[in-house]
């Protein structure tokens, strides 16, 4: 049963509320490693009810509280075990990305090497820089930006500084696509976040995991 952590005023209630939301983010994501092993669809169902449940109820979630009040879910697509891929990361050519946000500043990343996802092409693996490190991996589809498709400025699969980690198998990094989410900025425009470059640009669509979003009505 999800629960709201115990506030205090001011900034201190706005980083305690944040540092809760990752807590809950990393805690939802080692539960679907466990699953997956055995039922990749059962890990994403439970995947979907965990962030569900974020946003309808917890302090950080990026939907104000308007659009909360009649919040019925994201948007997910049911799982495709066609879009889950178990890759080695292949060496590439170095490359420095940096990133200017005005929530974090200059966020710098480097490219550690490349994965292939079958006939939809390459994605570029990011590692990024300064403290506590972590993976990074957007992907951007045919689909983003049209109605009913992907969010425009793409979807993250991994992002391991902020909890969001597949794992391995057989030794191999996990890329299931069904776990594409969209980033905070796709939900609340005063978020900045890092997108997908042409490097994480696909040219086919990629069906599953979170769809553009689109505020409930009120009744």
């Amino acid at each position: 049963m999800p629960h709201r952590p115990r506030t205090l005023p001011g900034p201190a209630s706005d980083a305690l509320a944040v540092a809760d939301w990752r807590r809950r983010v990393a805690e939802a994501y080692a539960d679907v490693r466990h699953l997956a092993a055995a039922d990749p669809a059962q890990a994403h169902a439970v995947w979907v009810q965990r962030r569900d449940e974020l946003f309808a109820e917890h302090p950080a979630s990026p939907l104000d509280a308007a659009t909360r009040a009649f919040f019925a879910g994201l948007d997910v697509a049911p799982y495709d075990p066609a879009y889950r891929f178990e890759v080695q990361v292949r060496p590439s050519e170095p490359q420095r990305l940096e990133i200017s946000t005005e929530t974090d500043g200059l966020i710098s990343y480097e490219r550690i090497g490349t994965v292939e996802l079958g006939d939809l092409g390459a994605l570029a693996v990011w590692a990024m820089h300064g403290y506590a490190g972590g993976l990074f991996l957007p992907v951007r589809d045919a689909l983003a930006g049209h109605e009913g498709g992907t969010f425009g400025g793409g979807r993250y699969v991994l992002d391991t500084i902020k909890g969001a980690d597949l794992g391995v198998a057989h030794g191999l990094l996990v890329v299931d696509l069904n776990f594409a989410f969209n980033p905070s900025c796709a939900y609340d425009p005063s978020w900045s976040c890092p997108l997908a470059t042409r490097a994480n640009t696909l040219a086919a669509p990629v069906p599953v995991g979170e769809r553009v979003f689109s505020s409930p009505a009120s009744p």
